[in-house]
């Protein structure tokens, strides 16, 4: 069976607060492992009034607290944002905490606008084109440390936190497959390069110590509702989301509306048509297709499963029916274990 997990943007909706949004986040969380989801991602953003998890190794902890057996990580961490060894010392604390369920995913993205990210780093030398030597540093911090070396991290030296790398685009795709780590494709916004990104990954891979062959992660939205209709109708969220961001309008995750298409112009149409277009949306039936398909096309080993849903009650009922597909699903011999897995 293809593993399903999730990614959480730990949603701040409309008319309500961060700490509703980290209330429901531990919800979701609790009902995700009991319906057997592998693990539990929380990604990080700055400056977006409707994402919670900026700090996102404090919402890691908050859910591993809150969670027994689904392992929980980071979807990822921007390192650019941060200096090796300090994420080496907050991931090895939450892996002393919460020994063998902590992972951690690497972006190279600022995970938000330019001029935050400036406030993040006081500066945007360097920050991107350092991302592989970064990810080697922090790789070093969590080995056994050398003879005489001077700087460790304590907690995370010798602990071996399995390092996961995401990206939208090429660059990761052959970053991963050079240092022989796995790899999570963020196709649920951004989808153009996905197939050429997962080729260049799979047939370019070299093992490590970390993984002996390819293990490819690829991210969906899924938006399941009991009926066609009402899951069309939750999906306008996001959609509307998009669209604000589109417009230089970034808001807190709006209620859903009735699908209509005179409220954006065609090019924007065209646009959420395109980073969208990794979604199943729909019933039981619909969604089960949709995902089946994306798998016999992608081969994935895991999906990872977000979905940016207004009403919590309607958000758990989604997850709900994403586990009941992911239990349909025919038996593959193609999904393998990741490191930490």
């Amino acid at each position: 069976m293809v593993p399903f997990s999730v990614l959480d943007l730990c949603p701040v909706v409309l008319g309500a607060t961060p700490t509703d949004a980290f209330r429901n986040t531990r919800d979701l969380a609790q009902h995700a492992e009991r319906w057997g989801y592998r693990r539990y991602w929380l990604a990080e953003h700055h400056n977006l009034r409707g994402i919670a998890s900026a700090a996102t190794a404090v919402v890691i902890g908050h859910v591993a607290g809150a969670t027994s057996t689904i392992r929980v990580g980071a979807g990822g961490i921007m390192l650019p944002n941060h200096a090796p060894l300090v994420i080496a010392e907050q991931f090895g604390t939450l892996a002393s905490l919460y020994p063998g369920r902590i992972d951690l995913g690497l972006g190279r993205a600022p995970g938000t606008d330019q001029q935050t990210a400036v406030a993040l780093r006081r500066t945007l030398t360097g920050g991107v084109d350092r991302f592989p030597e970064d990810v080697r540093e922090l790789q070093g911090y969590f080995a056994k440390a050398a003879p005489g070396q001077a700087v460790r991290a304590v907690p995370g030296e010798g602990l071996d936190v399995p390092i996961y790398l995401l990206g939208s685009s090429l660059f990761s795709a052959q970053l991963a497959a050079a240092l022989g780590l796995p790899f999570a494709f963020a196709s649920h916004f951004a989808p153009d390069q996905l197939m050429m990104a997962l080729d260049v990954y799979r047939r370019t891979f070299q093992p490590s110590a970390a993984l002996d062959a390819p293990y490819a992660m690829v991210a969906v939205n899924v938006i399941a509702a009991d009926t066609d209709e009402e899951g069309r109708r939750l999906f306008t969220s996001i959609e509307q989301q998009f669209l604000n961001l589109r417009r230089g309008m970034p808001s807190r995750l709006q209620p859903p509306i009735e699908p209509a298409d005179d409220r954006w112009s065609a090019e924007e149409h065209a646009m959420i048509q395109r980073v969208l277009a990794c979604s199943a949306v729909g019933s039981p039936a619909t969604v089960r297709m949709a995902l089946a398909a994306l798998l016999d096309v992608t081969s994935a080993d895991e999906l990872i499963v977000t979905a940016q849903i207004y009403d919590h009650a309607a958000r758990l009922r989604s997850f709900e029916i994403a586990a009941g597909v992911r239990d349909s699903l025919p038996q593959t011999t193609g999904a393998r274990h990741a490191s930490g897995a």
